[in-house]
């Protein structure tokens, strides 16, 4: 095949082309530095396919070739599939322990150990008033400080039974408001679904959807903070999603189904649903509480009544902490078994009961939720530091680098400049060739 007079135009034009296509991926790069889930691209150059010419065949016969320039493969996006599965691990983990650690702060405050107002406090009041009366068996204001004591000590414990159930009411208010019909998950999955349907219409017709293929994946990053992700690619530009232990994916290619029943779902889903359930972590600090506002009346009602007056505290069984409360006057204080002026063996019994069963009972409640709280934030400390190290590498990999694309645009433009200068000589020779040539004297 001969050699066309214009070849070397076409190949000037093709390097011009190239490069500016180059510059224009570069000058996108910079505009989306700050752009959060973009990643870096970069066009893929080729040499094009070569011309085999007659002249200059080599010994054997075979046609030389002359090289054409240079083609524009692709738009590639620049990005390591394994980090976003570690990434995606470990958000999922680190939203757990973010809810988790969340929902204990709310225990923790309603708490308030140590502090003058907890629960802790007003035990020490009341051991103490039983204390003072055991000192004073007729001082009836005695008797009347001791009921108030009780009295506030028992509002304390059924407050602090309401503010955990508060605090479960919340977690399942909050659950319920992401898987709903319109919550977050049915939001970002219908938006995945409509990402499908436009990143295969574009593969199909030969495009590379980048900045759609960076958006989806960004979706799939706040997807793992709520549950378990998996994907699998179906080769045609869609993926299915499976999402925590539904039974069927979350997105099927262009198909949503949500919502669906969920037991393990991971991440933050999994926390509230932890920490809400009838099994759950609160459900479990309630029951301690029970127990102590049980223990603490029946100890005392058991001296109380040996001297034969009616039983100091009532409380429903299994619901001991939110039914508690005093059921004598300050005249019905029983200080002894005796009728004997001065006695004082049933008050002094009761004062007794400081450091016994029901404050150990308390006290472990508190330290069950401090070791709780601590191990929390410990983890959610760990894992934060993980994904931090984790969205590093990512941004190594993915990430745009200012210095880089800076230099990339002076490579470009010079390799511009070059394939300008190229057409310029291509052109001069052309005119030599065109105007001159033949012309007596030149």
């Amino acid at each position: 095949m001969g050699i066309s007079t214009f070849g070397g135009l076409q190949t000037a034009l093709k390097g011009l082309l190239a490069q500016q296509r180059s510059l224009d991926v570069a000058s996108h790069n910079v505009a989306n530095a700050n752009t959060v889930g973009y990643s870096r691209q970069e066009a893929v150059l080729a040499a094009s396919p070569a011309l085999k010419i007659a002249a200059g065949a080599t010994q054997d016969g075979h046609p030389a070739e002359l090289g054409t320039g240079v083609d524009v493969e692709a738009y590639r996006r620049v990005r390591d599939g394994f980090l976003d599965l570690q990434y995606r691990a470990q958000a999922m983990r680190l939203g757990g322990l973010a809810a988790q650690v969340r929902g204990l702060e709310g225990v923790e405050v309603a708490l308030a150990e140590p502090g003058e107002n907890g629960i802790a406090a007003q035990l020490a009041k009341f051991w103490s008033g039983w204390e003072d009366l055991a000192n004073a068996p007729e001082n009836q204001a005695t008797r009347q400080a001791l009921i108030e004591s009780g009295a506030g000590l028992a509002t304390s414990v059924a407050e602090l039974d309401r503010q955990l159930a508060t605090s479960s009411e919340q977690a399942t208010a909050e659950y319920t408001s992401i898987t709903a019909a319109g919550g977050e998950v049915g939001q970002m999955a219908n938006e995945i679904a409509q990402l499908n349907e436009a990143i295969r219409s574009s593969v199909s017709s030969g495009a590379t959807p980048n900045d759609l293929l960076d958006r989806r994946d960004l979706l799939l990053d706040k997807l793992s903070g709520l549950g378990q992700v998996s994907v699998t690619d179906l080769g045609n530009g869609a993926i299915d999603v499976d999402f925590g232990d539904a039974a069927v994916p979350l997105v099927a290619s262009t198909t949503v189904t949500w919502p669906q029943a969920l037991t393990e779902p991971g991440g933050k889903l999994g926390a509230l649903l932890a920490i809400s359930s009838p099994t759950g972590t609160i459900a479990s600090y309630r029951e301690e509480l029970d127990a102590f506002a049980q223990q603490l009346a029946e100890s005392v009602n058991a001296i109380h009544t040996s001297g034969g007056g009616p039983a100091f505290f009532t409380f429903t069984p299994g619901a001991a902490a939110s039914t508690l409360s005093v059921a004598v006057s300050a005249a019905e204080v029983q200080t002894s078994v005796t009728a004997a002026s001065g006695a004082n063996d049933v008050a002094i019994g009761i004062g007794g009961l400081r450091g016994a069963a029901a404050d150990q009972a308390y006290a472990s409640l508190v330290s069950r939720v401090g070791t709780d709280m601590a191990n929390a934030r410990r983890s959610e400390e760990n894992s934060t530091a993980l994904v931090g190290a984790i969205d590093e590498r990512r941004e190594a990999t993915a990430g745009v680098s200012l210095d880089e694309e800076m230099t990339n645009l002076i490579r470009f433009q010079r390799a511009y400049q070059a394939s300008a200068r190229a057409m310029t000589s291509f052109d001069e020779a052309l005119d030599v060739l065109i105007n001159r040539t033949g012309k007596v004297g030149l």
